[in-house]
């Protein structure tokens, strides 16, 4: 077979930022449902307050979690066996098409349960598509990557995920400047989603035509299915795990909880609250890349366990001070000094999976060991969260957090450093 994969630095780069920008706007479809939940939870879910609804709507953002294992397993063989490029491609199709069905739903007050029924059926289509664009694009920016800098521009996956999340953040604070809060209430609340359908129609002309990887046009023979990554790479799925389950939930605790926590717990208004968490996640998009390359220099393994170290010593305290918080910057130094220690975690764990496998079953051994610990641990921390506070004791959430932090941390002592022990170095 002709290799097409690109051979210049130039052609590496344009690449990697091709695939980094639709990561980008795949992860602004993902959470730009949960930046608007506090203004199109009443639409979908119009009984009970508001801790209520915003359960109800956390409850439906955990659905789509769980159909991101189902993403990782089909979308992981997809790309395993067809290409990096061609499972990017057809994630960013079925994001559109849920995105695109959210802002297009009616209200509970016009259809019923049809609302929160089709609701449901669109975050099942994203939760799919995410579930196959972690592996593909983690696999694709880990491989296209060259030895020296391979942590360095790995850590763009996080970068352009966080950039998801902060256009999404800065969709919602565009709309409340120019428009009124009751219009924003009825009828806004649906822009963020029609922009992203639109934009991921771009990015899926952008896809197909960015270049293929050497790792995988050169892989060996060797056949992609759950039973082989199962029998054949057990301890590695394992690791996979056990890494991701402390760091995917104290990522959506520091951040994406964290929003509704400011408004919920702490007294803020919405907009404040969105305002320190945009400036927060501005900050902790521009340390990935620093802490990626920290990681080509003196390994992976330091900065996991540096994460596990603090994650478990500072979470409880960190979110105890937000309890009573009442300055903005205080809650964003707060909020910020989370961020910097889950950093050690996000920078680069896409690169520390990619490295565990050989490239002929490394897209499903990234995806969907991630999505199954993504969907017990990540996209259940705001359901969790919300209800240890409806139960009375919102505290046991931050024991929760620092516990799974706990065993993860247990996990980065006991495993080798992958920047020394690297599966792609080998392809």
């Amino acid at each position: 077979m002709a290799s097409s994969a690109p051979t210049s630095t130039r052609h590496r780069l344009r690449s990697i930022l091709g695939g980094s920008a639709g990561n980008l706007v795949e992860w602004y479809d993902w959470y730009a449902y949960s930046a608007f939940t506090l203004y199109f939870a009443p639409h979908f879910f119009p009984k009970g307050d508001q801790t209520a609804q915003l359960l109800s709507a956390a409850a439906v953002f955990a659905v789509g979690f769980l159909m991101r294992p189902v993403g990782g397993w089909l979308m992981g063989i997809y790309a395993d066996r067809h290409g990096r490029k061609a499972g990017l491609t057809l994630s960013v199709s079925l994001m559109c098409a849920g995105s695109l069905l959210i802002a297009v739903t009616p209200s509970y007050a016009t259809i019923g349960v049809a609302a929160p029924a089709l609701l449901v059926l669109a975050r099942l289509m994203q939760g799919l598509s995410v579930g196959g664009e972690y592996g593909a694009s983690a696999t694709y920016l880990s491989e296209m990557a060259g030895r020296k800098n391979r942590g360095f521009w790995s850590s763009f996956q996080y970068v352009t995920l966080i950039s998801g999340q902060l256009c999404a953040l800065l969709v919602l604070l565009v709309l409340q400047a120019v428009m009124s809060e009751a219009a924003l209430d009825a009828w806004g609340w649906r822009i963020p989603f029609a922009i992203g359908g639109v934009l991921a129609v771009v990015v899926f002309w952008i896809r197909r035509r960015m270049a293929e990887t050497e790792s995988f046009e050169r892989r060996e023979a060797g056949k992609s299915s759950f039973w082989a990554l199962v029998t054949q790479h057990p301890r590695e799925a394992a690791v996979v795990m056990l890494l991701t389950a402390g760091g995917t939930l104290a990522f959506y605790a520091y951040s994406i909880y964290l929003q509704k926590f400011l408004v919920n717990t702490s007294g803020f208004d919405r907009t404040t609250a969105s305002q320190i968490n945009a400036a927060a996640l501005l900050c902790f998009m521009l340390i990935q890349p620093i802490a990626g390359a920290l990681s080509d220099r003196v390994g992976r393994k330091p900065l996991m366990v540096g994460f596990g170290v603090l994650g478990v010593l500072l979470t409880y305290p960190i979110f105890t001070a937000l309890e009573g918080v009442r300055s903005p910057f205080v809650a964003f130094l707060l909020m910020l000094g989370a961020l910097v220690i889950v950093t050690g975690y996000t920078s680069i764990n896409a690169v520390v999976k990619a490295e565990l496998f050989p490239a002929h079953i490394r897209t499903l051994g990234v995806a969907l060991p991630y999505a199954l610990a993504n969907a017990l641990f990540g996209g259940t921390a705001e359901y969790v969260a919300l209800w240890f506070k409806n139960a009375g004791w919102e505290r046991g959430f931050y024991w929760y957090v620092t516990g799974m932090i706990g065993i993860s941390l247990i996990t980065y002592l006991r495993m080798r450093d992958t920047a020394k022990h690297s599966k792609i170095l080998e392809d």
